[in-house]
């Protein structure tokens, strides 16, 4: 069998998200054919060159560059489908959009519905390509995979595609070390007290500016004793949360941190007293998974897929509740015992999550539908 997969998004250097899910399941894929557990061939269809973290070139495994940037989904890589001889028995996108009048057997890759849930806070063009790209792609596709139950509830339900076409495939979690040592002490990044931390994006949907809020109100006996830590690029509509230190008077008592290296992150999540992840809506949510693995209790939203990436090693709060926010963190930071069983509870859950078993899935779904 010949396998075609869109791998645009694993052929980047700086990879979160659909990148870090294309990234692996490409890897995996490769690693299986390599071990010789099947016999499948592969074509790898991309807008540029691979760089040089993705697999080299062998017999059975081979890029095909099709230069056509713009509308790549639309025209370019259709019309190269259309009259290439070698045609893939099944093509797989690890991203939202197949390409368009293809008549080969397609699985498209649909991580969340966010951009249904907050269009607002979606750049207009993106939001657009999101929403029509994205509903042509499902109901053309033969199989949809996405990454948690309540997005392919939420596919379901938008998208009017039956049960039997959605499969679900969780996550695995980034290769970060287990032991590799600190190159800095938390102190030159600006932490010198015991702290909360929040690892995420900086935008709206993650509702920084209400951890923020909630922080501020907690007991000066805690207060004093604590600062917030939040590692995140900036993304969107930042601005509010940026100004609600000094909205709320903790101004000294929060750190930004911009970007935090694979080597360090592992750091904060062992030193941090609790990890809080306070979206509005995730499509899985791994810094929760992230944070379990090195021992960090977690407190997260009940919304969305995040009771289903915390499971009962996780603390829940209503995120638009500033009050039960603050409720929750108090709890966990003053219950020594409690704090306890979520580490323990933490490690065992974290351990379900594998992109090995991830890639299996996904290779499942494609023989699924070339019949094999």
């Amino acid at each position: 069998m010949l396998i075609g997969i869109d791998a645009n998004e694993a052929n980047v250097l700086s990879r979160v998200g659909i990148s870090e899910y294309a990234y692996q399941i490409l890897i995996k894929l490769h690693e299986f054919r390599e071990a010789e557990k099947n016999d499948y061939s592969y074509t790898i269809y991309l807008k540029s060159s691979p760089l040089d973290h993705l697999p080299k070139e062998t017999s059975w495994w081979k890029y095909k560059i099709v230069k056509l940037p713009k509308l790549w989904t639309q025209i370019g890589l259709p019309i190269h489908l259309a009259t290439t001889r070698s045609k893939p028995d099944v093509f797989l996108t690890l991203t939202h959009y197949g390409p368009r009048f293809s008549k080969i057997p397609t699985i498209v890759s649909v991580m969340d519905l966010s951009y249904l849930h907050f269009p607002e806070t979606f750049k207009k063009n993106d939001l657009y390509q999101l929403t029509k790209w994205t509903e042509y792609s499902v109901k053309k596709a033969k199989k949809v995979i996405t990454i948690s139950n309540s997005s392919k509830d939420d596919i379901i339900k938008y998208y009017k595609v039956s049960a039997e076409k959605v499969k679900v495939v969780h996550l695995g979690l980034k290769n970060l070390s287990m032991n590799a040592p600190s190159e800095k002490e938390l102190s030159e990044f600006g932490v010198d007290k015991k702290f909360i931390l929040f690892v995420g994006t900086l935008q709206p949907r993650k509702n920084i500016a209400r951890l923020i809020e909630a922080f501020s109100m907690l007991p000066e006996s805690l207060l004093s004793d604590y600062q917030l830590v939040i590692i995140g690029k900036k993304g969107w509509l930042y601005e509010e949360i940026l100004s609600a230190p000094e909205k709320f008077n903790v101004t000294d008592k929060v750190v930004f941190l911009d970007y935090i290296s694979d080597t360090e992150l592992p750091n904060f999540y062992r030193k941090a007293e609790v990890f809080v992840l306070p979206s509005l809506y995730e499509g899985f949510g791994l810094p929760v998974l992230e944070a379990m693995r090195y021992g960090c209790p977690v407190l997260t939203s009940n919304v969305s897929s995040l009771p289903e990436a915390g499971g009962d090693a996780a603390q829940y709060f209503e995120p638009e509740n500033v009050k039960d926010i603050k409720n929750t963190i108090e709890k966990v930071l003053t219950d020594k015992i409690l704090r306890e069983k979520m580490i323990e509870r933490g490690r065992e859950h974290y351990k379900k999550f594998t992109w090995e078993k991830a890639a299996k899935e996904v290779l499942g779904a494609i023989e699924e539908v070339a019949g094999t």
